[in-house]
């Protein structure tokens, strides 16, 4: 049910002006951070999937986070716990995880998070040489490798 109008008001309305406003919905902005692709190792070691699992909480305490890097060929995992996802804890772990797997990495493939699709991320992958990929629209199983290590070894 509407409010009534006041009499006052149309007339006033009347005199005024109309303006026409129109809506556009908001364009979504590409990230050019990442290739949009699922990887392909062609059967070498060094292709790593990246996830994070948050490890729950406890009487109101923050939990944890684990970072789950797997290679994709060999299942070579490394695990990393950082107390929370920010730039300060992520990028030092990162960095150390990625220096920790015994073959040269060649490729870093992430679901779309911002953890990962960032610029920071981006700039230490371009810094090591290595290829950084992101899941596909309506590609759940891109990163499946990492999910599933996530539910039975995390």
């Amino acid at each position: 049910m509407g409010h009534p109008v006041a009499v006052s008001q149309l007339y006033l309305m009347r005199k005024t002006r109309h303006h026409q406003l129109t809506h556009t919905k908001t364009n979504p902005t590409k990230v050019a951070i990442g290739e949009r692709r699922k990887p392909h190792p062609e059967g070498q070691p060094g292709n790593i999937r990246i996830d994070t699992v948050h490890q729950g909480d406890l009487d109101k305490q923050k939990g944890g986070y684990h970072i789950n890097a797997v290679d994709e060929v060999t299942q070579f995992e490394i695990l990393a716990t950082v107390v929370a996802i920010s730039e300060r804890f992520l990028m030092s772990a990162l960095a150390q995880l990625l220096i920790q797997f015994p073959f040269t990495l060649k490729g870093f493939h992430s679901d779309n998070g911002s953890k990962y699709v960032n610029y920071q991320v981006a700039e230490l992958l371009e810094k090591l040489r290595i290829e950084f990929t992101k899941s596909r629209a309506l590609h759940s199983n891109d990163n499946a490798l990492a999910e599933s290590k996530n539910v039975t070894v995390v």
